[in-house]
């Protein structure tokens, strides 16, 4: 059995330090405006495999390279909300599990999916990130699956 945080458990009860920096930066990325990142819980060399969207497969390195690739990502829509559902994992290794909904700018469609990150911490900062299409995928990834 995987140890699962959910959004409840995150707000109510002890939790480890990467855990609570990992809930306070996704809450910072799902309700700041376009990518204006709080990047402190990011060590300056992070790395981050973008594997989502088809036409962002590699790899950023750095703070500027993160904040640029969130840029790009957002700037396909008008109207974005990110929530996230749950933090899995305990230690240095853990996946987040999010909710997007968003409004293309030029299509107006809206559209939803539910993707994850797998994230690699070190001495409380991220030194490397995954995006997932599949929750499952960045579960089985991080040695978390069923």
């Amino acid at each position: 059995m995987r140890p699962t945080v959910t959004t409840s458990e995150i707000l109510a009860g002890p939790m480890s330090q990467n855990v609570e920096n990992l809930r306070a930066f996704c809450e910072t990325w799902g309700t700041r405006g376009r990518g204006e990142l709080d990047l402190s819980l990011l060590d300056p060399d992070v790395a981050f495999e973008d594997s989502v969207l088809p036409d962002h497969r590699e790899t950023y390195r750095g703070h500027e390279a993160v904040a640029r690739a969130v840029q790009t990502w957002l700037q396909a829509y008008e109207q974005v909300t990110i929530e996230m559902e749950q933090i899995v994992g305990t230690g240095d290794r853990l996946v987040s599990i999010h909710r997007f909904r968003g409004t293309g700018r030029h299509s107006g469609i809206e559209q939803g999916m539910r993707y994850a990150y797998f994230w690699t911490f070190r001495n409380a900062k991220v030194i490397h990130f995954v995006s997932f299409r599949d929750p499952a995928e960045a579960l089985e990834a991080a040695g978390l699956g069923e």
